[in-house]
């Protein structure tokens, strides 16, 4: 068996655009402050650890805990309110891939993601992906996502030995892949890699990649 690992944000779905904003909205809302959104300079690009970079180079009078317990809320009826509106689209051939993964016998498959997971499970569903078959790691869980990705491992893969190739879409997930040793394709044209497809589609040349 192998074990592929996905992304969400940029790999599976087209979101990234509103969910930035949505995030920038509820950090606003909760503080009155205007957040950086260039997140290639933050440490850890997950919405915790976005968080936690916050708190720590704007001296903010919150823990970790109190100021996502404050956001978080505010950031899942943003991103509710935004879907509503206009449901979000996957990136070609997802939908079919993910499923073609969880019918085979071949593959055990989970889902690392560094937004939370209330979210996530939101934005895939309005995608129409089928969340209750997917096994999820995410903000939630830490604010590393090199840690998050061993937290999907282990949720997938008791044994921690199955091989896993990773589908994701930015420089940090290349960080992340490389610190891990885990095989990577990037979706999407973002960042340049030896293993890149545009979309899902054609379903065979995704596969091909999995090791």
């Amino acid at each position: 068996m192998k074990h592929v690992m996905l992304d969400i944000d940029g790999t599976l779905i087209q979101s990234q655009a509103f969910d930035e904003k949505c995030l920038v909205d509820a950090i606003y809302s909760v503080t009155d402050l205007q957040i950086d959104s260039n997140w290639g300079a933050y440490p850890y690009v997950t919405d915790r650890g976005i968080l936690k970079t916050f708190i720590n180079e704007r001296g903010l009078p919150y823990t970790l805990q109190e100021l996502e317990q404050a956001v978080k809320p505010v950031f899942v009826s943003n991103i509710k309110e935004a879907i509503e509106n206009n449901p979000v689209k996957e990136i070609e051939g997802a939908a079919a891939f993910v499923n073609h993964l969880l019918d085979s016998p071949e593959y055990i498959v989970s889902v690392a993601t560094g937004g939370w997971g209330e979210s996530a499970l939101l934005k895939l569903q309005s995608a129409g992906f089928d969340t209750e078959r997917l096994v999820l790691a995410s903000s939630n869980d830490h604010y590393s996502r090199t840690e998050i990705m061993s937290v999907a491992q282990s949720k997938a893969d008791a044994s921690l030995r199955l091989p896993i190739t990773y589908f994701g879409d930015a420089a940090w997930d290349v960080k992340a892949c490389d610190e891990l040793n885990v095989n990577l394709v990037i979706v999407g044209s973002k960042v340049s890699h030896h293993q890149q497809i545009s979309s899902f589609s054609p379903l065979q040349r995704a596969l091909s990649f999995i090791k």
